[in-house]
């Protein structure tokens, strides 16, 4: 072979290498923005469509109460106790990612409380301030996991909650205790830190769902199909729900602190979760859980508490309404890094 042949058959080989290149990067970034797309929109075009029902009048207050009643008490249990308690492999499952889960709830706690005190949250602000820094909001989490990591996400978004949701009870209640103006007697404050624990019915499916599939036995036939119906109907009615209470309406003279607590919630949240899920070799479908539960928008439960324990509820709208945004970018980009 010529010296002319063999440049041309170098050369003809490094272009088809770079084409190849090319063609696997694009075909990287179109499985992303695709999984984005599949993952996001349908969750996304029902809190839309609550929106729309709700502007139009078509669905009204006393249903939405009702349904808020059904889903938070009834449905939402029901489905993790079927999707928890129908996984046989739950002595499996890896307790780093809790772990790292609540050592990023304890620094968001720690940088969000300094900041209540040395920054410009008043002490009736406070309560809401701290609570939409960290809590998040399961019903958009879970709907986003069911459609991006399936039934084996579920089982690990569960166990994942089922552990930080008490401890993000007993920090919300002590901050609301804490800068609300009342003098509470220890027995009193012990009293509402351990109703908050306890009676949370997340939890306690999420307890009894581990439990029951620890037995190894499954659900007969007619229970599952019943808890599959169920769970059928949760997701919908809770993110119409969220739809029907969104509007920007709530930002107006809020919109600085919502974007402070939005920085806390969707910036150092994410950013910290991935730090510790990092230190505790968090790998494979528990690191991609935990990614989309560090990213979720701030609950809409802020709102109730804050009212229970006299805080600022237009401040928790406002908080819930600007996260609920901002989350469509951190969910886009924690599902563009999955892929």
């Amino acid at each position: 072979m010529g010296y002319r042949d063999h440049w041309l058959k170098t050369k003809s080989t490094r272009w088809k290498n770079h084409t190849d290149e090319s063609s696997a990067c694009t075909t990287g970034g179109q499985g992303a923005n695709i999984m984005v797309l599949n993952s996001l929109f349908p969750v996304f075009a029902i809190i839309l469509m609550g929106r729309i029902l709700q502007a139009t009048d078509f669905i009204k207050k006393e249903f939405l109460t009702t349904s808020d009643r059904l889903v938070y008490y009834i449905f939402f249990p029901c489905m993790l106790f079927y999707k928890i308690g129908g996984n046989q492999g739950a002595e499996s499952l890896n307790f780093t990612l809790p772990l790292a889960g609540v050592c990023a709830l304890f620094l968001v706690f720690i940088l969000s409380t300094l900041y209540i005190v040395y920054g410009d949250v008043t002490d009736f602000q406070a309560g809401t301030f701290s609570q939409s820094c960290y809590r998040f909001n399961t019903y958009i989490g879970m709907a986003i996991v069911m459609t991006a990591l399936g039934e084996e996400g579920i089982i690990r978004f569960g166990l994942l909650i089922g552990v930080v949701i008490p401890i993000i009870n007993i920090l919300s209640v002590s901050i609301l205790i804490w800068f609300s103006g009342k003098e509470y007697t220890i027995a009193q404050r012990g009293g509402k830190l351990f109703k908050e624990a306890v009676s949370n019915p997340l939890i306690l499916a999420c307890l009894a769902g581990f439990i029951f599939s620890r037995w190894g036995c499954g659900f007969p036939a007619f229970i599952d199909n019943t808890l599959k119906l169920v769970s059928t109907v949760t997701l919908p009615l809770a993110l119409i729900s969220i739809g029907s209470a969104f509007t920007l309406k709530k930002l107006k003279g809020y919109l600085k602190l919502s974007m402070i607590s939005a920085a806390f919630k969707m910036i150092l949240f994410p950013l910290s979760g991935v730090l510790f899920m990092t230190l505790f070799g968090v790998t494979g479908l528990e690191f991609k859980a935990g990614l989309i539960f560090f990213c979720m928008p701030t609950s809409t439960s802020i709102y109730i508490l804050s009212s229970q324990m006299n805080s600022d509820t237009d401040l928790a709208s406002a908080s819930i309404v600007f996260s609920t945004l901002v989350s469509f970018i951190s969910l886009s980009v924690a599902l563009s890094l999955m892929q």
